[in-house]
């Protein structure tokens, strides 16, 4: 039985997606629920699964190709026990071909190179070229076409400047939406925002002896670690509520005040930077921020987020310090009003009544959108997250 591949159905916010990978090919069995295929949209990298037992028929869309909500993309003939054995006898006779072991997407790379299939050797299932096999080809290639007129050169170029030794090769390769569209609304908020940011720094000695008091008992009864973030998203949430101005957006003309909190937090991936939101922090405990945190992390590996995870978020907390960073400005996601960036933690020498102390330091950076911020109400807010993360009980009283 012939069934339609369809693209997924695209929220309102989304109007077009990218086939990014074919993960099965035509003639190849699969079991139900299998992945098939991925379509890659401007937020998130959505997953079409096999509807039942059998193989791909025919593909419609090849990678790269734009397809709309909803559209057949390929068809998937159900049965792989009578479908199964014909795909295989094809792919053993393929050898001889050398045009039908080569897949659509390696297909395409080879059409627009103007590439012999034949010289390409494959190394996909029964000797299938794929589309990084062509792309090694060419890539080799363009090394040997670089080093060959100096070795077959009939005549001698005294004049020409020595080549460099080793191989200066460089590789091409499209952006994807999701990186198109991080880069879109990076720059969207520098020249649409009055952007500015505010530095401060925090006494990380408190947060890191409680920690160490506790962070086992911690994963003893909440079954997570206890990190520093959950005390960053509880003291802005804390320093959201002060501050409203801080938690507010900005839409036309008008200033949007949020009665709740809802946190994103930066999560880099393979795919580009993410920010899911927390919602209602306000009334999440340590253990329920560290375990969605943690969540957050793996399905942002796998690729397993969904626009639900992203959507919204009034304010947004990055840790640049993960990756060494010991001072940055981080940029405002649009519509928010403000970002809190976190650095790393740094042994600095500071004076502590009178006295020359080895204090692990961390600076904080508040970039912060001055239309609907003053100056004063963003240096008060960053103020009173670092008061709150150097007296962590007052995060627990409330005060």
């Amino acid at each position: 039985m012939s069934i339609e591949i369809k693209a997924p159905t695209f929220p309102e916010s989304v109007a077009d997606g990218t086939v990014a990978t074919w993960h099965k090919q035509p003639g190849e069995a699969c079991s139900a629920d299998d992945l098939i295929v991925d379509i890659e949209t401007d937020k998130v990298v959505l997953e079409v699964v096999a509807p039942a037992d059998g193989v791909i028929g025919e593909i419609l869309a090849a990678e790269g190709d734009t397809v709309l909500s909803d559209q057949v993309i390929g068809r998937f003939e159900a049965g792989a026990a009578g479908a199964a054995a014909p795909a295989e006898s094809a792919a053993e006779n393929a050898e001889a071909s050398g045009e039908d072991k080569v897949g659509p997407a390696a297909r395409k790379l080879i059409e627009s190179n103007n590439l012999d299939a034949a010289a390409i050797t494959g190394t996909g299932k029964n000797g299938g070229v794929t589309k990084q096999d062509v792309q090694n080809f060419i890539d080799s290639t363009a090394g040997k076409s670089a080093a060959k007129p100096a070795a077959v050169s009939a005549s001698p170029a005294p004049l020409a400047a020595p080549l460099a030794s080793g191989e200066r090769l460089e590789k091409r390769v499209p952006m994807t939406r999701l990186r198109a569209t991080i880069a879109k609304r990076l720059v969207q908020a520098q020249q649409t925002a009055a952007m500015l940011t505010t530095y401060n720094e925090v006494n990380m000695a408190p947060i890191m002896e409680l920690r160490k008091k506790y962070k086992d008992l911690f994963e003893k009864t909440h079954d997570t670690r206890l990190g520093f973030m959950s005390f960053f998203v509880k003291a802005a949430t804390e320093a959201l509520k002060r501050y409203p101005a801080v938690n507010a957006s900005i839409d036309g003309n008008d200033m949007v005040f949020h009665g709740y909190q809802d946190i994103g937090v930066a999560v880099s991936t393979e795919r580009g930077l993410m920010v899911p939101v927390l919602r209602d922090t306000d009334s999440m405990g340590l253990a329920k921020i560290e375990s969605s945190i943690r969540d957050f992390g793996m399905r942002g590996r796998d690729g397993k987020l969904g626009l639900d995870d992203m959507l919204g978020g009034t304010f947004t907390i990055t840790n640049g310090g993960v990756f060494g960073s010991l001072l940055s400005t981080p940029i405002l996601n649009p519509p928010q009003t403000a970002i809190l960036g976190m650095h790393k933690i740094q042994e600095r020498p500071m004076a502590v009544n009178g006295q020359v102390v080895i204090q692990p330091m961390m600076y904080l950076a508040l970039s912060y959108d001055h239309r609907m911020c003053d100056g004063k109400e963003a240096v008060q807010f960053l103020v009173a997250i670092k008061d709150l993360l150097e007296d962590p009980t007052r995060i627990l009283l409330d005060i």
